[in-house]
Order: structure tokens, then C-alpha cells, then sequence
């Protein structure tokens, strides 16, 4: 149990990076920011195939479709909306918005998965819910505030941004339960060749995005200096740095995670990603947060506790059926 929650932690801080990304590179696209990050994730996980030769051979077809799809929306599809979101919306508002992801998607694993996980009764898994709700309301609060006060807020790409976080909510609520199920399904595979994988299947779709945007920028479509931009070794430096440490490495420890706990508990362990994300960009500011934001992180932190210790303290089907189903998991 505290293992998975261990690597939950890792992801979660090596993902909170990825939400000050956009912040330091602003006149940069989007679509360029997701495709440059996935590019340099999937090169990067070139050299590692090698390593993982034994593993990566015994995958199915059916595996390597399972895995371009999860590359497809839970990697580019979710860091274009996200990245877009953060330069038309801000970067506290979208986090804030992704931070409701352990409430989604906790209620969504509860009731999806509860012949395989067992069902955490609501009685118990409601507080932890509440807590972590009235954490994400607080610290919603002071940003939309701060927001509303800087006076340059142009409502409609504002609402934008808002429409494309719900969106990258939606794609990364699909992303862990699915992941999840091919972990669970599959006890025997070393999480870190599954990573590996996820990063082969994202370089060609990277590599078509990335050659789609400089045919544009040619053509006179996209108004940009194709194709690194006006800073490119900022620009390749972060892709590098993202691609590796939030992508491969993210994914690595969010896989061992998976392995270790039910989804109705990790889901929930993603609000490490919205906690590390919020550190972040007050450093980024150079200041203190305000005090209600340290209450909703306060709040955040011991609505995670609260789900983690009836699951370790008494036993139920939920942590039954884990081990029965995956041996691993126990370990």
C-alpha cells in the first residue's frame, strides 16, 4: 500500500512540472509544446526499448493498439488541452480545474470497477471526497480572485481555456482506469517496459504532428518560425527535461503505483500532480501562497489521508480481490 502511495507521490511531483511549461514558453503553440514534448519522450524511449527487448517482445498486437490509444489521448490529446487551457485561462485556474480529477475519477472507479476492486462504501470514501473538494474550492477561490483583480482577463478566451481543461479532465479520467485495467490484467509485466511502449507508440504520432505543423507554417497557415521558434534551446532543453522526467519517468511510477493500489484510491493519489503544480507556480511567482491556499492544500493532503487509511487499516474486498487478482500488488 504505501509503496504504491510512494510512487504516486514521485509521479505526482515529476507531473506538477508540466502545468509551469506553457508559463515559461508562452509564444509558443500548443499544439508545438504537446508534439515537441511527446517527440522527445518517444526518442527517449528509443534507447530504453533496448533494455526492455524481452519484455516488449512478449506484447500482443492487441497490446500495442491498447497502448497507442493510451498514448494517443492520455499523453498528446491531453497536453495540447491542457497546455492550450493554461495560455488562454491562466495557469492557477486550469490546475485547479485538473485538480478535480481525484474526485472524478474515484467516483468513476467506484462504481466502474467494483467486481475487480471491491466498492469502498461512501460512508467511508464521502469524507475524503468532501475534503478534497473543499480543498480544491479554496484554492480555487484565491486564484479566481487574483484573476478577476489583474483586470486583463478577455472572457472569451478565458471561457475557452475553461472548455479545454474540462476536456484534458475528461481525457485523463479515461487515461489511469484504462492503464489501469492493462497493469491489473497483466501482474507478470514490468511496469517500466509498459512506459516504454506507451513512449514508442507516442514518437510517430509526435513526429506527424510536428512535420503537420512545420507543412503549415510553410504554407503561410501557422504564423510561427518553424521549426524550433524564437528560443530554441529553451525549447529543446524543457521538451528534453519534460519528456523525460514527467513522461517517462511519470509514467514508470504512476505504473507502479497502479500495480499496487486499487483505482478507486489511486485515482485519488493524482492530487500529489495539483499540489506539486500549485508549489510550483507560487515559486514561479516568488512569493508565499495566502493562507486559504494553504488551507485548501492542507485540506487536499488530508483528504488523501483519510482514503489511504481505511484501506490499510481494515480489511475489505477491495484490497482482497487485489491480491487475489494481482499477487504483485501485495508485495
Amino acid at each position: 500500500m504505501w509503496t504504491g502511495v510512494g510512487f504516486a507521490l514521485a509521479a505526482g511531483l515529476l507531473w506538477g512540472g508540466v502545468f509551469v511549461g506553457p508559463l515559461l514558453l508562452p509564444d509558443y503553440p500548443a499544439a508545438l509544446q504537446s508534439v515537441g514534448r511527446y517527440l522527445a519522450f518517444g526518442l527517449i524511449a528509443l534507447p530504453l526499448a533496448w533494455l526492455d527487448r524481452v519484455e516488449l517482445r512478449q506484447l500482443t498486437r492487441a497490446d500495442w493498439i491498447e497502448a497507442l490509444k493510451l498514448s494517443a489521448i492520455g499523453n498528446l490529446l491531453y497536453y495540447l488541452c491542457l497546455a492550450a487551457a493554461i495560455q488562454r485561462a491562466g495557469g492557477p485556474l486550469p490546475t485547479m480545474i485538473i485538480g478535480t480529477l481525484p474526485v472524478v475519477i474515484a467516483i468513476v472507479a467506484n462504481r466502474r470497477n467494483h467486481l475487480r476492486d471491491g466498492r469502498l462504501p461512501w460512508r467511508k470514501l464521502g469524507p475524503s471526497l468532501l475534503a478534497i473538494a473543499l480543498g480544491i474550492a479554496c484554492v480555487n477561490q484565491v486564484e479566481l480572485q487574483a484573476l478577476r483583480e489583474s483586470g486583463d482577463m478577455d472572457l472569451d478566451r478565458y471561457l475557452v481555456g475553461v472548455l479545454l481543461a474540462v476536456i484534458a479532465v475528461a481525457c485523463w479520467t479515461w487515461y489511469p482506469l484504462r492503464n489501469a485495467d492493462w497493469l491489473r490484467h497483466h501482474p507478470d509485466r514490468p511496469a517500466r517496459a509498459w512506459a516504454t511502449a506507451q513512449g514508442l507508440t507516442t514518437l510517430p504520432q509526435a513526429l506527424l504532428g510536428y512535420l503537420a505543423l512545420w507543412i503549415a507554417s510553410l504554407a503561410g497557415w501557422l504564423d510561427f518560425a518553424m521549426p524550433l521558434g524564437p528560443r530554441p534551446l529553451d525549447f529543446v532543453l524543457q521538451m528534453l527535461a519534460i519528456g523525460l522526467l514527467a513522461s517517462w519517468v511519470g509514467t514508470l511510477c504512476w505504473n507502479e503505483a497502479s500495480q499496487r493500489l486499487p483505482t478507486n484510491i489511486a485515482g485519488q493519489l493524482i492530487v500529489f500532480e495539483t499540489l506539486s503544480a500549485l508549489a510550483y507556480a507560487w515559486l514561479l511567482r516568488g512569493r508565499w501562497p495566502d493562507p486559504l491556499t494553504l488551507t485548501g492544500a492542507a485540506l487536499l493532503i488530508i483528504g488523501v489521508w483519510w482514503a489511504v487509511r481505511p484501506t490499510e487499516s481494515q480489511p475489505n474486498k477491495a484490497s482482497t480481490s487485489m491480491d487475489e487478482r494481482c499477487p504483485s500488488a501485495a508485495e
